[in-house]
């Protein structure tokens, strides 16, 4: 039977209000009855103008039902809450976040600090080929709920997710556990030159030691720092007029910057405005001595300097005090092969000197182990696409202290994280 079109446009508000009103997502009023059908672990909140409802699990527990039926079970019982193998997943006494904690016999790789950089990843290790969406995925907008072509990422040690958003020139963060809505940290008051403003930020740091977020503001020409305290409401520029793009920082608290238009990376004592050389500045090339449009940079414990040289597709270290630097994957011209890179971004080393990068147009990440002359992809690698095991240009990578693996997808403005196994 063949329904006039008018007749079903007519009944579509009510079925969707009843199906609705059925899972339990959409009721007037309901969160002062039996809290909105959301379930003992999870929180009611109301709309005041609509009286829609919104389920979100509790801190500590993960939804394991969908955006419209929200089921929250303990996430300890969920893959170990992520802790991995070897740790014990535990809640915290006041706030029930989840916490890990090593087993007898085992060393713990990350820190309570969170400084990942102490990473341990095993070189035989396997991720997960689906990514989960954690943060985005739900088109390009300003909403918490959304992305609009975000650049790069941190991952703390309490895998709390920091985004740099850039089209929506703003720092957004993701609590652990929470995959709903962000938290704006910094910005998010439109495009511009305010300290309470960013102008498509392209990388960001944590600075421990003041609890603050430098942030390379690259649409201002800029490096600011906003604390993570509650309450900031606009950030202080450390550095003006640079082209910034990447930051890192080493254990001395010195902030590693790479820059654009002169083709280096510079170190800088925070506080100070003149930064000391460490890699390129020698104008743009594919000499050793030379870099093009260095992107992400990484700092390992010994202060050497890993660059994404991207557009000579490459990675390039540069050992403290050197003149010129190593290849260390890539730079064999542009290309697909296992020898080669094409756009290389997002930047990671772990302790064992091994490589994972961001290989944009080839829609993977792949790893290089220490010497190697060609490289493995570990994810990614299927074309172009939204799909699960698919990126549409990824630019920002990161690790947890467990080894799960975190991609920043561009054009699909999402997160995805790729548990490993």
């Amino acid at each position: 039977m063949v329904l006039h079109g008018r007749l079903v446009y007519a009944w579509l508000p009510l079925l969707v209000i009843l199906l609705q009103a059925f899972q339990g997502s959409f009721a007037k009023g309901s969160c002062s009855k039996n809290n909105g059908g959301c379930g003992k672990n999870a929180l009611c909140s109301e709309n005041r103008k609509t009286s829609a409802i919104k389920c979100t699990c509790k801190t500590g527990y993960t939804n394991t039902g969908s955006a419209v039926h929200v089921v929250c079970k303990d996430s300890c019982t969920i893959k170990n809450g992520g802790c991995g193998p070897h740790a014990v997943c535990s809640h915290h006494a006041k706030t029930n976040a989840v916490q890990c904690t090593k087993k007898a016999g085992h060393t713990n790789m990350g820190s309570a600090s969170g400084d990942i950089r102490k990473v341990t990843i095993p070189a035989n290790a396997n991720w997960a080929q689906n990514g989960v969406t954690i943060i985005g995925g739900n088109g390009a907008g300003g909403a918490t709920n959304q992305l609009s072509y975000p650049y790069s990422l941190v991952v703390n040690g309490d895998r709390t997710v920091i985004i740099a958003d850039w089209f929506n020139n703003r720092i957004i963060q993701w609590k652990n556990c929470d995959t709903t809505n962000g938290q704006v940290v910094a910005g998010g008051n439109g495009a511009g030159k305010g300290l309470n403003q960013l102008y498509q930020p392209s990388d960001l740091v944590i600075d421990r030691k003041t609890d603050s977020l430098i942030i390379c503001d690259w649409g201002n020409g800029r490096v600011v720092r906003w604390s993570r305290r509650r309450g900031t409401t606009q950030g202080e520029i450390l550095i003006d007029n640079i082209s910034c793009w990447g930051l890192a920082m080493d254990d001395q608290g010195y902030l590693y910057v790479s820059e654009i238009r002169n083709a280096a990376v510079r170190r800088y004592k925070l506080g100070e405005s003149i930064g000391t050389l460490v890699a390129g500045g020698n104008g743009l090339g594919a000499g050793l001595n030379k870099l093009n449009w260095p992107f992400h940079v990484f700092v390992d414990r010994q202060q050497n300097v890993y660059v994404s040289d991207t557009i000579n597709n490459r990675v390039m270290k540069w050992n403290k005090g050197a003149t010129e630097g190593i290849v260390v994957a890539g730079g064999q011209g542009e290309g697909n092969a296992l020898t080669q890179l094409r756009i290389p971004n997002g930047l990671f080393v772990d302790s064992l000197g091994t490589v994972y990068v961001a290989d944009e147009l080839n829609q993977r990440v792949m790893r290089w182990t220490q010497g190697a002359n060609q490289g493995t992809v570990i994810v990614g690698g299927n074309g172009v696409g939204a799909g699960a095991n698919q990126f549409h240009d990824l630019f920002g990578l990161a690790f947890d202290p467990h080894g799960n693996l975190y991609v920043v997808d561009y054009n699909n403005h999402r997160v995805q994280r790729f548990s490993i196994q």
